[in-house]
Parts: structure tokens; C-alpha cells; sequence
């Protein structure tokens, strides 16, 4: 006769809040095993099973993967808390990609309510754009570790949103040269290698020489798995071998 503080599945299940599938999941996953079986083979849960299944729904609210949570979960207590310091971290960060979606929404109702008609337009578009740039690049922070994220986050936070104008700039600016000079320029010339130096001197500004935001970028322009399907590089395949080919002829 089964233990009366353990529920089958379907019952523990429904208490927690949760689908007998999402159970049968984090069971594979080896996140969360049923305390014991009953004599006809059903799973059983108690207790201290829910208190693990409140700490895996905590943490994939904050988006970790099931892999990540089990490695913390079953780690010392100290690396669960410095997991959830750099969640902490990106949360702030989307918090302030949201804000500035707030802002733009409550400038667009103003000049919509008291602007000029041929104001409006822009406007809606300014909205739009808040959208696409919260949207664009929430899929990047799947390239970076945790540190890299926290320092990332932190970076972000503490630039002025004018340098950050200024950078995409000046690289629209350059991939728009480096784009023509493939088509004519050599790769080993004084102008190639000026281009080069440009292209990693912005690359310098973006990760501060920092390993870790280093290592992202790395993984984020190498490897297409996480990128959206309407997502394009931002310059084409040309110009990305022409510029490795002058960077490979700097000092």
C-alpha cells in the first residue's frame, strides 16, 4: 500500500501546477525523478519533490536551459546563487530594452494626440523600431556564458545611449566601405589594412578586450543555430572574406 503523502502524477501534477508531460520531461532530463512507484509501476511524488519542482520552474522563469539547471541544482549552493546573479543581470538588461519600448509608446501617444498629421508616421515608425531593436537581440545571449552575459549586461547598463548611436554609425559606415573596396581594392593594401584596423578597433570598443564578450561575439558570428530565420548578416559573404584577408596582413 503506497506511502498516503505521495500522488501519482496526474494528482501531484494538477497541485504544482503543471502538465503530466512536463513531468515525464524533467524525469528524462534527470531534473526531477518520482520519489518511488507504486506496485503497479505509477509514479509517485512528494514533498520534497515539489520543493525541487518550484526551484526548476524558478529557474526556467528566468530562462536557463534544462541542462544548465540541472548542473546547478545538483552543484554546491554558492554557484546556484552566482547563476542567479547573472540572471539577475540580463533581467535588468531587458528591463531597460522595455523601458525604452515604454518611452517610445508614450512619446508616439503624445505626438499622436497633440502632433501635427505629418509627425504621426514617424511616430508609429519610432514604436516599431523600439520593437525590432528589444526583438533583435534577445537571440544573442544564447552565444555568451554567464559571465560574459553579466559583464555584457553591465556594459551595457553604464553606456550612454549616444556612444551606443555613435558605434552603429560608424559601422554602418564601414561595412558600407568595406563592401565597395571588395569589389576593387586589394586585400594586402594600405587601404585594405586601414579598413582592417577599423574593423577591429570597433570590435575593441564593443568587448573592451574582455575574454568572455571576446569568446560571445566569437561564438555569435560563427555559429547560425540560434540566429532567427529572418535574420541577414550585415554585410555579405564577400565582404567578410575580404576583410579577414586584410586583417591577415596587419602587424
Amino acid at each position: 500500500m503506497k506511502n498516503p503523502e505521495l500522488l501519482h502524477a496526474k494528482q501531484f501534477a494538477k497541485r504544482a501546477g503543471v502538465t503530466v508531460r512536463t513531468l515525464h520531461v524533467y524525469d528524462e532530463a534527470g531534473l526531477l525523478s518520482p520519489k518511488t512507484r507504486s506496485d503497479a509501476g505509477y509514479r509517485l511524488y512528494g514533498e520534497e519533490e515539489l520543493v525541487r519542482l518550484e526551484q526548476i520552474l524558478a529557474l526556467r522563469f528566468l530562462g536557463l536551459g534544462l541542462d544548465r539547471i540541472k548542473s546547478l541544482l545538483d552543484g554546491p549552493p554558492q554557484t546556484l546563487v552566482q547563476a542567479l546573479s547573472v540572471q539577475r543581470a540580463v533581467i535588468v538588461e531587458e528591463q531597460r530594452r522595455l523601458n525604452l519600448v515604454l518611452q517610445a509608446i508614450d512619446e508616439a501617444r503624445t505626438v499622436l494626440e497633440e502632433g501635427e498629421p505629418s509627425e504621426r508616421w514617424r511616430a508609429v515608425q519610432h514604436v516599431i523600431e523600439a520593437f525590432k531593436m528589444k526583438n533583435d537581440f534577445s537571440w544573442t545571449e544564447n552565444y555568451y556564458s554567464g559571465e560574459g552575459l553579466q559583464k555584457l549586461a553591465k556594459m551595457r547598463a553604464e553606456t550612454p545611449p549616444e556612444v551606443i548611436e555613435k558605434g552603429e554609425r560608424d559601422w554602418a559606415e564601414l561595412i558600407a566601405e568595406v563592401e565597395a573596396a571588395c569589389k576593387t581594392v586589394d586585400p594586402s593594401s594600405d587601404a585594405a589594412k586601414a579598413l582592417a584596423r577599423r574593423w577591429r578597433n570597433l570590435i575593441h570598443q564593443f568587448t573592451k578586450g574582455d575574454p568572455d564578450i571576446s569568446q560571445g561575439l566569437n561564438n555569435l558570428w560563427t555559429d547560425r543555430s540560434h540566429w532567427p530565420s529572418d535574420f541577414k548578416k550585415p554585410y555579405s559573404d564577400e565582404a567578410e572574406a575580404f576583410i579577414r584577408k586584410a586583417q591577415s596582413h596587419l602587424d
